[in-house]
């Protein structure tokens, strides 16, 4: 099942190249100051209050971003993060991709109690469930079950449990 993503067709050099054309260089700026500044920041609850009132992004209580965690520059409002979520340190987080004739926006859905793990990368149009554990270095290229325990680049289902997403999900060996 493919990503669910808008597609909009460009034409003349590639749509990286034209990408002041899909947002304003001032919501670029800004974002980008506002991203960095989270990035370094060791305080989870201002990191959230500039997600949510600067980005324009929907997070959920008690969601941990840890260090240098980057959310997507360009379209960072089309991230939306349930309850008590866990997002590992370096992941990336995106909503858009720039292609030779296209581009992409999708938006991002990351259900309550989920851990995603470190240096990891979700790509535009991802739906992660409630209680579903992302191993560290994953690609995120399609949907993850709620429950889910999945790994690897590409991504693969490693382990589907039994939990409804509202326990603590236990130690990741077996």
């Amino acid at each position: 099942m493919g990503r669910n993503v808008e597609r909009f067709k460009m034409e003349g050099p590639n749509a990286l190249w034209q990408m002041y054309r899909t947002v304003s260089r001032f919501k670029a700026v800004r974002n980008f100051i506002a991203i960095q500044f989270t990035r370094y920041c060791p305080s989870l609850p201002l990191k959230n209050a500039i997600y949510r009132n600067v980005l324009g992004m929907k997070v959920g209580r008690e969601t941990a971003f840890a260090l240098m965690v980057m959310v997507d520059v360009f379209f960072p409002e089309r991230i939306e993060i349930g309850d008590n979520s866990i997002i590992g340190y370096n992941t990336t987080i995106l909503t858009h991709e720039y292609l030779i004739g296209e581009y992409r926006i999708g938006t991002v859905k990351i259900g309550n109690n989920v851990l995603v793990g470190a240096n990891t990368t979700i790509l535009p149009g991802i739906t992660i469930g409630d209680g579903a554990v992302v191993a560290a270095g994953s690609v995120v290229h399609k949907d993850v079950p709620a429950g889910a325990f999945v790994g690897g680049n590409p991504m693969q289902m490693l382990r589907k449990t039994e939990s409804s997403g509202n326990e603590p999900q236990s130690s990741l060996r077996d």
